[in-house]
């Protein structure tokens, strides 16, 4: 049965979104990712676009979006990729597992930042959600 983690940022606009696109293409189908922001940003950051691309990683359809959009889908762990929304992670209707994994927020910073960002997603959150949901290493 395929489970569903949410990736929650604040802006729901960079590391978010790099690791829904992530765990998706690594993890698909067994574990199914949404990403949402605690405070959206209008758009998806050019530099996170960008570094998928880069990594041969699909891109269309990023947008960011509101907690409140996916408070209703069946998401049985959340995990936490900033400091803030760890703090301001919203109660959902149901107790949910989470886990709180930061990454560098790449921002304003060169093409090369939001590379090294995802492939340290890569590199550490495929392989907890592997050992999480019992998935081949």
């Amino acid at each position: 049965m395929t489970k569903t983690v949410l990736i929650l940022c604040t802006g729901n606009s960079c590391r978010s979104q790099m690791a829904e696109v992530l765990v998706n293409f690594d993890l698909g189908p067994e574990v199914r990712a949404l990403s949402a922001g605690t405070r959206p940003q209008p758009k998806v950051a050019d530099g996170a676009i960008e570094a998928l691309k880069l990594g041969g990683l699909p891109t269309e359809g990023l947008y960011p979006k509101d907690v409140d959009a996916v408070m209703n889908e069946a998401i049985d762990l959340i995990i936490t990729v900033c400091d803030n929304a760890k703090e301001s992670c919203p109660i959902f209707p149901k107790p949910i597992a989470a886990i709180h994994m930061p990454f560098h927020d790449p921002h304003g910073e060169p093409l090369e930042s939001f590379v090294k960002v995802r492939d340290e997603i890569r590199a550490r959150l495929i392989p907890e959600l592997k050992k999480r949901f019992d998935l081949p290493a």
